[in-house]
């Protein structure tokens, strides 16, 4: 078996003999072949490339948005942005330190003037009164006691000195009871001045008695959480520890920013449109009624205030709103017509032969076709595609394609 093995590997041998030769005309041929399998590959890398570099790359964009506004834009002078406030305002405080024992109103609760609102406990302040009272008391009686002694040495004078004026007696007592009659004479006055004094005290803190119960001084409406009872109120802190706050919303008005450079567009009495971010739908008109004469220096802002002509039922402090600056009044028919939607032209693409736009979300872009009506300002009247606030890319290249990653592009 050793034998066999042996012979069988040396059987074993590497053929080093160099290859046949054949025609050169085949060697050409393959290539050739490729050679042209790799421009086929070339050529349709160079057409591929834009999708592929699409699918992979994140593209820096800027964006735009789809908007509402009004019909009346072409007489629109400036648009600013605000909030609405109330002109009278009324932090309602105690005039006296006590425990809230029972509240007469709650939130969103419609009062009139001298409404009763809040109960004190006012214990301690009558305990108050109670001791100034008897401290006047007191005083009185000093008072009484000074001029008892001042009419006692005064008939005792008069005695003695029509004595000494008759040899009687002699005259140095006389002056010396003169002196002690000028002395009950003083003494009577300061007794009387200081029972004057705490006689006005003990009235004085009586008066602090009625703070015990909290009116309502002027009429409006309960805003905010009114103290609870068991709550400590002190006149010390009145604004900070208001028992309830009152708004008359019959004063609200609306206060926009607009940048000190435009504030020659705007004139007190002019009109405007007023729209409530809450119901963006709906618009309302306004007229200018002030400007604040105070400039702010970080903002290079003004304040305006515009009143609503025709207030909507449900209008409360601090809502947001748009206030659009007008050349001429609303009609009754443009107030009714509906605002429009609509996309600048920035944002426009041709893909296919039809109109599109590519929504910005999530850092990827979406291909949405459009049907777009009249040129409007700086774009066309959106008929048919995405809602009012979305995000569209600006300027799209024609690389863009659907699905592509984005990033949006900083304003610094």
């Amino acid at each position: 078996m050793g034998v066999s093995l042996s012979e069988d590997l040396a059987s074993l041998k590497i053929d080093r003999s160099p290859p046949p030769r054949t025609g050169g005309g085949g060697g050409v041929a393959r290539a050739l072949v490729t050679l042209g399998a790799l421009a086929g590959l070339v050529a349709a890398g160079v057409v591929a490339w834009p999708r592929v570099e699409a699918r992979l790359f994140k593209l820096e964009v800027s964006t735009t948005e789809i908007s509402t506004v009004s019909p009346l834009r072409a007489s629109v002078e400036l648009t600013a942005t605000g909030y609405v406030v109330a002109e009278r305002v009324a932090k309602v405080g105690a005039g006296v330190e006590g425990r809230v024992v029972r509240v007469h109103v709650r939130e969103g609760q419609r009062v009139q003037e001298g409404d009763k609102l809040v109960e004190l406990d006012v214990a301690d302040a009558r305990r108050a009164v109670d001791t100034l009272r008897s401290r006047a008391r007191a005083a009185s009686a000093r008072a009484a006691v000074a001029r008892a002694t001042l009419a006692e040495l005064s008939a005792q004078l008069e005695r003695d000195s029509a004595l000494a004026e008759k040899g009687a007696i002699a005259r140095a007592p006389v002056e010396d009871l003169a002196r002690r009659v000028k002395t009950a004479e003083e003494s009577a006055r300061a007794s009387e001045a200081d029972a004057r004094a705490a006689s006005v005290d003990a009235r004085n803190q009586s008066g602090t008695l009625r703070h015990g119960l909290i009116v309502a001084p002027m009429a409006g409406t309960v805003v905010g959480r009114p103290a609870e009872v068991g709550d400590v109120l002190s006149p010390l802190s009145p604004t900070s520890n208001a028992a309830v706050e009152l708004v008359d919303m019959s004063s609200l008005v609306v206060e926009a920013d607009v940048p000190e450079a435009r504030l020659s567009l705007v004139k007190p009495g002019g009109p405007a449109e007023i729209v409530l971010e809450a119901f963006p739908d709906a618009r309302h008109r306004g007229e200018v009624v002030a400007i604040t004469p105070r400039v702010s220096r970080s903002k290079a802002t003004v304040v305006v205030k515009a009143r609503l002509l025709d207030a909507p039922k449900l209008m409360l402090p601090d809502m947001s709103v748009r206030v659009s600056f007008l050349q001429r009044p609303l009609s009754a028919e443009e107030q009714k017509a509906p605002p429009k939607i609509v996309v600048p032209s920035a944002a426009l693409a041709q893909r296919g032969g039809r109109k599109v736009v590519f929504t910005v979300d999530g850092g990827k872009v979406r291909e949405v076709p459009v049907e777009l009506g009249p040129p409007l300002g700086d774009g066309f009247e959106l008929r048919v595609g995405p809602a009012s606030g979305t995000r569209l890319v600006k300027s799209p290249p024609d690389t863009l394609i659907d699905g592509k990653s984005v990033r949006e592009r900083s304003d610094g």
